[in-house]
């Protein structure tokens, strides 16, 4: 886990059978606090999912207390570094789902797709028996996705069934392969169960999701164009999972480009081109009121906890 940067940055998930949740909860938030770990946890019936970030030794003693839990002994972790702390304090959170789809019935613990390595992930997204399936939410694949990939332009994954529904004969209409893929890898556990579901069996995701192939696959062979979005403050990584050039809108928590920025409708902390329309003047006055605060705070060396990421993956 060594790295140059000083911040050790865990994305992990397992999907397990809790029984009591809530009664996991407590210690796992006060060795987090105890160890100086920052970042979301979340925990539900069926596993946990989550970032945080810290020392190395602090990371690694919150990681032996997570898979000590039931089930998640081969917990899936994928590891990166920052210069500085990319979140402001530590949450674990009680949900119904670790990732969020509506689909009740969908168990990946039971049925789940192939998963492919990083290295043998061009070869398949490359055959034109497949067909290629980003699914993540689109202010995400707006920065960044694999050549030829397509984007289901859905706001959450809760839209995922029913994009695919609606559209799954055009989507399958001489092809027998899908290849799907997302962050970290979550996300493709339930997309792949819910398409088994769904009767189509050559179903494949990319182990370790995006990190893991821009962690492993050298640029110049490499597929993927763009920047990934990540749920923290780095914003975006690009390959080696090196910080990215995008900023983010303190206001509607979507990724801002560099033309983004120039934009006459981007305010620091205020407004962007993406949600100009989307706030009314109350709003934006509160905003821009929370903004001098966190400068002010800026100014005399505090941390000013503004709007927090919703953690998706």
């Amino acid at each position: 886990m060594s790295g140059q940067l000083p911040i050790t940055v865990a994305a992990l998930y397992q999907f397990t059978r809790f029984d009591d949740p809530a009664a996991l909860r407590e210690p796992l938030l006060a060795l987090c606090e105890e160890v100086g770990i920052k970042g979301t946890l979340l925990l539900a019936k069926e596993g946990i999912n989550g970032t945080v970030a810290g020392s190395e030794n602090a990371i690694r003693q919150v990681l032996a207390h997570i898979r000590a839990l039931p089930g998640c002994t081969s917990l899936d972790v994928k590891f990166s570094h920052a210069a500085e702390m990319p979140f402001h304090r530590m949450k674990v959170r009680l949900k119904r789902e670790i990732v969020t789809m509506g689909e009740p019935d969908i168990d990946p613990t039971l049925s789940v797709g192939h998963y492919v390595d990083p290295q043998d992930w061009n070869a398949l997204i490359s055959d034109p028996d497949t067909i290629v399936i980003d699914t993540r939410n689109d202010y995400e694949v707006a920065c960044g996705t694999f050549r030829g990939a397509i984007d289901p332009r859905t706001a959450s994954f809760r839209e995922f069934p029913e994009w695919f529904r609606q559209h799954r004969d055009d989507l399958l209409e001489g092809r027998k392969k899908v290849a799907m893929f997302c962050t970290g890898g979550i996300r493709c556990e339930k997309s792949t169960s819910f398409l088994r579901a769904e009767g189509i069996d050559e179903v494949y995701h990319l182990k370790g999701g995006i990190l893991k192939y821009l962690e492993q696959v050298p640029e110049e062979t490499s597929l993927w164009d763009g920047e990934c979005f990540v749920f923290d403050e780095r914003v975006t990584v690009k390959h080696g999972l090196e910080v990215g050039a995008y900023g983010l809108c303190r206001a509607c928590r979507r990724p801002v480009s560099e033309a983004d920025q120039q934009s006459p409708h981007y305010v620091e902390g205020v407004s962007c081109p993406h949600c100009i329309d989307e706030r009314d003047e109350e709003q934006r006055a509160r905003y821009a009121e929370r903004q001098r605060q966190e400068e002010l705070a800026r100014q005399r060396g505090l941390s000013h906890v503004g709007a927090e990421f919703s953690h998706e993956e």
